[in-house]
């Protein structure tokens, strides 16, 4: 995947820098313009879509994506064997060996590719315009589909599902037709719910249905798992009442159904609950500046500023960095594990109990940024949990620094949003406006960070269902829900009144 990605975004970035360089009347974004045409494309709604028909749109999506989630890719031999891409799963709501393999991969990747060419002035254009936009929305779905493409040529070529000799010529095009079509569904699904047919976005809705799908399942799956002591239930909440109803020493059954190793366990969940509680909690910290507006007299209002203030993007980019790491290391570990500097960047070897021989770190780079897996693997290994929360921390707190820079919502940018829109603070002069914001915007971002670092880093710890990335994507996504639906319930119902 990362070969796919590369080659795409090169050219991208060849194509935009020769576009640079040409006379100040053309735009980049113009390039994309022939394309616009040939683009599959979701109508805007030519009408107020209303709450509830918004919501089940929703449900229509999301059933949509969850049926190409467990629809088997034809054609492939039995996807064996350590999983590369197991890393970026959470992240990316992906499923291994079904239609949903790429997840939300292209999309993802085309989106922060653009805000980052956007952000660091590479592409120029105005957000008033309406053609300036579609531009930018058709660069952007055009770079998803090249994407998928290359994505989808480099899991065949890889041999993720077989030697490409072993599955010939067609075999291996159908499995690329296939994974192409589940990513045109996929983008056609997003754009579907930005464009005001559904709730938020179909990125936020697909990555937290894939996590709350993984932590019910968890808790309740009634599958049995042989993990060194015989078979037993590999949901949690299941297992607790198998044990306490098959044990007559009921004790000894709650202590193992709260501290069994390598399957979930009570505690895990009960953990899962904390972190979940402890985000929506951190989620009401804000700071409210007083604005006034300059065209209205006596209109006032007020600019939050949350200590959240980049959402999840840090720990977003902070998993992409570290999981690509992961699928490069194993990948050189596999082919010349007898090199130094191979065993340097991670050693690897297969988990114990499991069944479909996946690769964990055991040495090198990547396992000082690999959590522990248990309360006594901290104790056993300091060392590791040290290096592990210095660079969660350090990792989360510059990217959050560094998106508020590229995705345009830095001081300098706010404050040129204020001007534009003829808005004041309350208390500072026009020329101090940056100066003001930035006491709170910088501070917000790294501090923000920091927690967010901080309560994966408890989460992995305290040993949550889903790892502590997958609770901090699911408890931000959902209640980012949870406000668009509270302000959508409340503008409908002041419209209900004339107000």
């Amino acid at each position: 995947p990362p070969l796919g990605r590369r080659g795409a975004g090169r050219a991208l970035l060849a194509a935009l820098t020769w576009g640079g360089a040409m006379s100040s009347g053309f735009k980049v974004l113009h390039l994309v313009r022939p394309f616009l045409s040939v683009l599959p494309e979701v109508e805007a709604p030519t009408r107020r879509i209303p709450l509830r028909e918004r919501a089940l749109y929703s449900v229509i999506c999301l059933f949509i994506f969850l049926v190409c989630s467990q629809l088997p890719l034809y054609g492939i031999h039995k996807a064996a064997g350590s999983d590369p891409l197991y890393w970026l799963r959470a992240i990316l709501a992906s499923n291994r060996g079904t239609c949903m393999e790429l997840g939300i991969s292209p999309i993802v990747t085309s989106g922060l590719v653009m805000q980052l060419l956007s952000g660091s002035g590479i592409i120029h254009f105005d957000s008033a315009l309406r053609e300036d936009r579609k531009l930018l929305d058709g660069a952007e779905k055009l770079l998803g589909i090249l994407i998928t493409i290359g994505e989808a040529v480099a899991y065949v070529l890889s041999g993720m599902y077989g030697d490409v000799r072993e599955l010939g010529a067609w075999n291996a095009l159908l499995i690329i037709t296939q994974l192409f079509m589940a990513g045109i569904i996929v983008i056609l699904l997003d754009e579907m719910l930005k464009k005001g047919y559904g709730m938020g976005s179909g990125i936020s809705l697909f990555i937290a249905t894939n996590l709350c799908e993984s932590i019910i399942w968890k808790s309740f799956s009634p599958t049995t798992v042989n993990a060194g002591r015989g078979p037993e239930f590999e949901g949690a909440i299941i297992a607790l009442f198998h044990l306490l109803i098959t044990r007559t020493d009921k004790v000894r059954a709650l202590k193992e159904a709260f501290y069994r190793q390598n399957l979930p366990n009570v505690t895990n969940l009960l953990a899962t609950v904390v972190i979940f509680l402890i985000v929506i909690y951190f989620q009401g910290f804000k700071v409210d500046l007083p604005i006034r507006s300059k065209r209205a007299r006596g209109q006032q209002g007020s600019y939050p500023i949350k200590l959240f203030y980049t959402s999840n993007m840090p720990i977003i980019l902070q998993s992409a960095l570290t999981s690509n790491l992961y699928f490069i290391s194993q990948l050189l570990y596999k082919r010349y594990g007898g090199n130094l500097l191979v065993q340097l960047l991670g050693k690897w070897r297969e988990a114990e109990f499991s069944s479909s021989g996946q690769l964990i770190p055991v040495g090198g780079l990547v396992y000082f940024l690999t959590p522990p897996t248990s309360l006594s693997d901290i104790a056993t290994n300091p060392f590791h949990a040290v290096m592990y929360v210095i660079f969660m921390l350090s990792a989360c707190a510059f990217f959050s620094k560094t998106w508020i820079e590229v995705s345009g919502t830095s001081a300098r940018d706010v404050a040129k949003q204020l001007r534009e829109q003829q808005m004041f603070l309350q208390g500072h002069r026009e020329q101090s406006l940056q100066h003001a914001l930035n006491r709170y915007i910088p501070t917000a971002a790294a501090f923000g960070g920091i927690c967010i670092g901080a309560l994966t880093v408890l989460a992995d710890f305290c040993g949550a269902i889903g790892s502590g990335t997958g609770i901090l994507l699911a408890s931000t996504i959902i209640y980012q829900y949870f406000e668009t639906f509270e302000k959508e319930a409340q503008q409908g119902e002041f419209g209900a009144f004339g107000m």
